[in-house]
């Protein structure tokens, strides 16, 4: 039996749509290959984002932005002179890219509306700092990218 160039072609595109109609039922019936949410709280996380982001404007509603420097002591933080800093409650989160054993917190401790982070904590290279605080009943956020 000798097949001519329409037959080829049919049973091409037959060859192509079974190998496409055994991915497609692979893909749906393994488990392996279940990603329908990469994070089952998915929701509650995205309304602690909104919170994350409400926290961000609250911080440029102030009458001066912060600002940050390094210094020969560390990485020096300077709080606008608005605020009281005996009333402030927060953290400081520091994440290493590079290395997530370098990431670690400090609790917020202010002294002239100033922060500092020791220069023993901070290697050279990258970090991501987030400062998150409650100050007079309002979360506020700062986040910042350095090169220490």
């Amino acid at each position: 039996m000798k097949i001519n160039w329409g037959g080829g072609l049919v049973i091409g595109m037959i060859l192509f749509i079974g190998f496409i109609m055994f991915m497609v039922i692979t893909m749906m019936t393994n488990k392996e290959y279940d990603h329908d949410l990469v994070n089952e709280a998915y929701y509650e996380k995205d309304l602690q984002y909104q919170k994350e982001i409400d926290a961000e404007e609250n911080t440029k509603t102030l009458s001066e932005k912060i600002e940050s420097k390094k210094v020969p002591e560390g990485w020096l933080i300077t709080f606008p002179k608005e605020i009281d800093p005996n009333r402030i409650k927060g953290k400081v989160f520091l994440y290493r890219p590079s290395n997530k054993r370098l990431d670690f917190n400090i609790p917020i401790v202010i002294s002239n509306a100033q922060l500092l982070i020791p220069d023993e904590r901070l290697l050279d290279g990258r970090w991501n700092i987030t400062l998150d605080w409650e100050y007079e009943g309002s979360h506020y956020m700062y986040k910042e990218s350095i090169v220490y």
